[in-house]
């Protein structure tokens, strides 16, 4: 079996595996669900090294529960950066090498590349799920698949 292959089956099992325990976290509702949802996201996902929530309050998008280094970016427009655009155009954004972007938003010299997915309530944008990596073009199909039903999941608690 080629190394890619094997690779492929090893992270569709982490990710089923880590699925499971966010849905029993869910299903549970602790007070503190979107922070725990954070760290178990950044421990059981080799290459996501910031997780965080962006919530949409008065018309922006404002810093929730995240692990991984401090950010000063806790309000961030519509429109504005990848963020900004996830929440305009209620899709997800994956963004391999964050330097060939225009209207990048930098969180450290650290990032590479980021992936963003909208959390939508009733078709309308309420959240999103942002997570930054220090590895070069590392999000597969499987990340966006995988965050997209973290995120279906969280679609009622909002």
């Amino acid at each position: 079996m080629a190394v890619i292959q094997m690779i492929n089956i090893e992270m569709e099992a982490i990710f089923e595996k880590t699925l499971v325990e966010i849905q029993l976290l869910v299903e549970k509702s602790p007070e503190d669900l979107l922070l725990r949802i954070c760290q178990i996201l950044k421990e059981c996902i080799y290459h996501y090294d910031w997780v965080g929530f962006y919530v949409l309050e008065n018309g922006g998008l404002v810093l929730g529960p995240y692990v991984g280094k401090p950010t000063e970016h806790t309000h961030i427009a519509i429109g504005k950066g990848i963020c900004g655009q996830v929440a305009e155009k209620k899709e997800t954004m994956v963004v391999q090498d964050v330097t060939q972007v225009d209207n990048y938003i930098s969180c450290g010299l650290d990032v590479q590349s980021e992936i963003v997915v909208p959390i939508l309530k009733n078709g309308e944008f309420v959240a999103e799920l942002d997570i930054d990596s220090h590895s070069p073009a590392p999000f597969r199909d499987d990340d966006s698949l995988f965050l997209e039903k973290v995120c279906a999941l969280l679609s009622d608690k909002f």
